[in-house]
């Protein structure tokens, strides 16, 4: 069964950095993209980052130049370093894994960016 276990998130000021890491457990089978979403209250899940098995990286305009997801030595990890946090970036961010085409998700971690 495969999980995946998210660590990161917390409480920063405008301006701070985090850094949010995933594992996916579970899987004899590498994944093909992972990645991360975020929600925010009242709205829906968003595309954040992700990255495929290959190296290629998308990104949401509004993180692009101060967010970058990375794929760990391990396999089917994934991190995502976020700088220059804003308040606007406060959510619950889920890590994605997409493996044989079935998407899997964590539970999330609240990243909480105070003005």
């Amino acid at each position: 069964q495969v999980q995946l276990v998210e660590s990161g998130g917390g409480l920063v000021q405008a301006g701070g950095s985090l850094r949010l890491s995933c594992a996916a457990t579970g899987s004899i089978f590498s994944a093909n993209y992972m990645g991360w979403y975020r929600q925010a209250p009242g709205k829906q899940r968003e595309l954040v980052a992700r990255i495929s098995s290959l190296g290629s990286t998308n990104y949401a305009d509004s993180v692009k130049g101060r967010f970058t997801i990375s794929r760990g030595n391990a396999k089917n990890t994934v991190s995502l370093e976020m700088n220059s946090l804003k308040p606007e970036d406060t959510a619950v961010y889920y890590c994605n894994a997409d493996i044989r085409m079935v998407p899997f998700w964590g539970q999330g971690t609240q990243v909480s960016v105070s003005s």
